[in-house]
């Protein structure tokens, strides 16, 4: 496997943690959904697997992805939107 191999999928794996992890504890009560933790943890997150799956050529993930981390940026610049 070449560096560039091992990059590609250490940041997928990194990517899995993020965005389950966040999720795991934010069910647990740990986080909040509106916290720049758990925000930031999809961003990146959303952006490590759009590298990814653009990698492995798997462009309906990479778009999913990518939408994943522009609402995670909306929310985050614009937090009025999820207040009522």
């Amino acid at each position: 496997m070449s560096p560039l191999e091992i990059f590609i999928e250490s940041i997928g794996w990194i990517a899995s943690i993020l965005i389950v992890g966040s999720y795991a504890l934010n069910l647990w009560g740990k986080i909040e959904t509106n916290s720049k933790v758990y925000m930031w943890a999809n961003i990146f997150g959303g952006l490590f697997f759009v590298i990814n799956t653009y990698y492995h050529h798997a462009y309906p993930s990479m778009v999913v992805n990518l939408i994943w981390v522009i609402i995670a940026l909306a929310l985050l610049i614009k937090p009025s939107i999820h207040k009522k």
